[in-house]
């Protein structure tokens, strides 16, 4: 055997140990802000003809259920574009394919933000609000 064979092993074996933790359970959420967990307020449904309802109402601590029925990709984050620094807890929602559904973060405050789908922003049929009491 040659001299390196075990170096070479040792350096592939450690290399693919440390893809495992990457191999979990497909989930693209996105990493900040986290989705959150609280009770769902509201959904908001994105088809082809855009987003409905347009304007939801919950209460501080929840959360909106994004689900996209639509047969494209949808990025949904908080206004304004392309900064989305107003309501960091819509951002959680990020890409969401075709059949795919995810909550925003927890809302902590009442107030009322505006949202859009980053990869067609000036459309309005896919911008919203979420009022928070």
């Amino acid at each position: 055997m040659h001299p390196c064979t075990d170096t070479i092993r040792t350096v592939l074996f450690v290399g693919a140990l440390s893809l495992i933790p990457a191999c979990g359970g497909g989930s693209s959420s996105p990493t900040s802000p986290s989705s959150g967990t609280g009770p769902v307020g509201a959904t908001v449904t994105i088809t082809s003809a855009g987003v409905s309802p347009k304007s939801v109402t919950i209460n501080v601590g929840e959360v909106v259920t994004f689900v996209n029925n639509d047969s494209r990709l949808h990025e949904i984050d908080s206004d304004p574009h392309p900064a989305h620094t107003d309501c960091p807890p819509i951002n959680a929602v990020g890409n969401l394919s075709a059949g795919q559904s995810r909550n925003t973060g927890n809302f902590t405050s009442s107030r009322s933000c505006g949202y859009h789908d980053h990869n067609d922003a000036s459309n309005t049929a896919l911008q919203g609000t979420i009022t928070i009491r």
